[in-house]
């Protein structure tokens, strides 16, 4: 009876110890690491995109180990009563719950379906035209105007674009700047574009910071925008900073600063 009383004992201190252990990552110098460290480091891992394998995990375990050793050395040398570092810590502090803060509010008023589908439809509503335009580009306007007189007498602009503009890239596809919205452009270029109906060309050369165009319109047609599955991540993101910024509008407004 007293050995069986002994061995009980015995596994109920074995299974206690076990637990205490499981809650902590390592002992360093007869100080317990908690495993809630190793987790912390995975969460920090986890946001930067990295995914947390086990070799990741691995070097993260030895990275709080280090980090205890560390610390227990910054103690000792009485490092943290220093003015500069009880600053640094409160700054750290900050940081921390201000993220925290800011991921509280996100879940607390996640962007909704509805909401994104609104912001779709306004944006859609709101986009003007497209332009597929073609344009060649010269260093003077006495150039741009021998362009438009060869343009008067028949040539063809994309024979023109590929032989003299000095625009190679789109030069080299007859002048072709593919479908495109005006903001796209400088101003002046732009401008100049949008004044043009399908098949118009410049009636004068267009003058930028990049030389002389002769610009011609082939095709105009109502703005594309993505299909909505394919923009929601970038929309969810913009409603969410925007609700954030909101967010901390209204603490600012709130708040009495003296």
């Amino acid at each position: 009876m007293k050995h069986t009383l002994t061995r009980a004992v015995l596994a109920m201190a074995l299974a206690s110890a076990g637990a205490v252990h499981a809650q902590n990552l390592a002992i360093v110098n007869g100080k317990p690491v908690p495993s809630a460290r190793l987790k912390a480091l995975e969460q920090q891992v986890a946001r930067s995109g990295r995914p947390v394998d086990d070799q990741v995990r691995a070097q993260l375990k030895e990275e709080a180990i280090l980090r205890e050793i560390f610390m227990q050395e910054a103690e000792r040398r009485g490092l943290r009563a220093s003015p500069e570092v009880k600053a640094q810590l409160e700054l750290a502090t900050q940081t921390v719950l201000i993220r925290e803060l800011f991921a509280d509010e996100q879940r607390r008023h996640p962007v909704t379906d509805a909401e994104l589908r609104a912001e779709y439809d306004r944006i859609a509503q709101a986009m003007g035209q497209e332009y597929r335009a073609r344009h060649i580009l010269v260093d003077s306007e006495d150039e741009a105007k021998a362009v438009l007189a060869e343009l008067a007498k028949g040539a063809k602009f994309e024979d023109l674009a590929r032989q003299r503009s000095k625009d190679k890239g789109s030069g080299a596809n007859g002048g072709d700047l593919d479908w495109a919205t005006p903001d796209v452009f400088v101003p002046e270029f732009g401008q100049a574009m949008a004044q043009l109906g399908k098949g118009q060309t410049t009636a004068a050369p267009v003058k930028t910071q990049f030389g002389w165009h002769i610009i011609r319109v082939d095709d105009v047609r109502k703005a594309q925008l993505p299909d909505f599955e394919a923009v929601k991540p970038q929309l969810q993101q913009q409603l969410q900073q925007q609700k954030l910024a909101k967010f901390q509008d209204e603490l600012r407004a709130k708040a009495k600063v003296q």
